[in-house]
């Protein structure tokens, strides 16, 4: 063949042929897209799908092969990258979460917040008639919480401040558990956007939430659920926040003011009024099908959908939904991003579709996950203070 005939090399991969240079799963493919490190068009001849850059991939595909400096390997663990610290709280591996060795799926079936409390925390008890005596009044000046996810994630920071030096540095955990107990409890009061007469009391939080809310038993107990599993989960955003502040040693309500302030953001618990704003969409309530479609030859990112931990789905995620069947458009987005791009929905997703499911309050998935992560981030503030380190990592210098 003459070099004129010689073809130049496709600009555009298909995703198989991507995947294939690149060694990787179809889900770190779509990964390596939100973050922007390959670009993508829809294929003329079909839009339904992508065709992503050549050049993109090969410069990753190099980048793999030359392995990385220590330096490359220290900062990438501030990014999904190698362990930074140890931890006895929560053990994610193999698709599978435990708490303190004990499965998460299946304490979810029985367990009590409160009871997964006293697991993670590592107490003696976090006794119920302590936890419920406690009413829910408002905070002297603290302004009453508004229906909407903005002022129920406002209204959880806003509650916290106001906590924030309980819980002083001790050597005992159990000398801390009623501090943690009243910020909890606070937290869950800010949650439940409740603001007319003082809720029930002498009752575990999920009952006390589904009656702020006015649902019954059954959804009592989704609630229930849906907080055991929200409880922690290793080394997130949130976590390392509160984690950090800990290893100041300041006080507990402190440590968890930095996770709810973590958590509020958008690449975080906060992606819960992306999903909602995804499910809204007019062109989604029409024709799920084609509308994710079109996201996706767009090289949108689905909200809602994958967690790089489990790369055959979130085991959280399917528990709540196999009690909640999705109504539409829910479950017609569910179909078609799980068929377009073989990645199942997340937690994130599964509170929004139990927020519709029981009739919540708008941001009360937001609410949930505070309540239930609020545990998490007490149980590694008390590892912090114990382990006894200041956490201070170095930076690189680039002018």
């Amino acid at each position: 063949m003459s070099a004129d005939c010689v073809q130049p090399p496709s600009r555009w991969l298909t995703a198989e042929q991507a995947i294939a240079r690149l060694g990787v799963s179809r889900q770190t493919l779509y990964a390596y897209v939100s973050r922007r490190l390959i670009g993508v068009v829809a294929a003329p001849e079909d839009t339904r799908r992508s065709l992503y850059d050549a050049a993109d991939v090969r410069q990753l595909a190099e980048r793999s092969r030359q392995g990385r400096s220590r330096r490359a390997v220290a900062a990438s663990t501030l990014s999904w990258g190698e362990p930074i610290l140890a931890s006895g709280i929560t053990r994610i591996e193999a698709g599978r979460i435990e708490y303190r060795g004990q499965d998460a799926i299946a304490l979810s079936a029985t367990a009590t917040l409160e009871q997964v409390a006293a697991l993670l925390w590592q107490a003696e008890a976090v006794p119920a008639a302590h936890s419920t005596r406690v009413a829910w009044p408002r905070a002297r000046g603290a302004p009453g919480p508004s229906p909407g996810a903005r002022n129920i994630a406002e209204t959880c920071l806003a509650e916290v401040a106001q906590v924030a030096m309980l819980g002083q540095w001790a050597n005992r955990v159990q000398a801390v558990v009623a501090d943690a107990v009243r910020i909890l409890d606070r937290v869950a009061w800010a949650a439940s956007g409740h603001s007319g007469a003082p809720l029930p009391t002498c009752a575990p939080l999920h009952e006390r939430l589904a009656s702020a809310w006015g649902v019954g038993p059954e959804a009592a107990d989704l609630i229930r659920r849906a907080l055991v599993l929200l409880a922690d989960h290793e080394l997130n955003a949130s976590t390392y926040a509160a984690r950090v502040v800990a290893s100041t040693r300041a006080p507990l309500g402190a440590c968890v003011l930095a996770g709810i302030a973590a958590l509020i953001g958008p690449l975080h618990g906060g992606v819960t009024d992306e999903v909602r704003a995804l499910v809204a969409d007019p062109a989604v309530v029409a024709d799920p099908a084609s509308a994710i479609a079109t996201r996706l030859a767009r090289g949108e990112r689905i909200p809602g959908f994958g967690q790089r931990l489990y790369p055959d789905g979130d085991p959280r995620a399917k528990t709540l939904l196999a009690h909640m069947p999705p109504a539409q458009p829910w479950a017609g987005v569910m179909t078609a991003t799980q068929a377009m791009t073989g990645v199942a929905p997340n937690v994130d997703f599964a509170m929004l579709v139990l927020e519709q499911h029981l009739g919540l309050p708008s941001g009360a998935a937001f609410g949930l996950f505070a309540v239930g992560r609020t545990v998490g981030w007490i149980a590694h503030a008390l590892e912090q203070w114990r382990d006894g380190t200041l956490i201070r990592p170095r930076a690189v210098y680039r002018p």
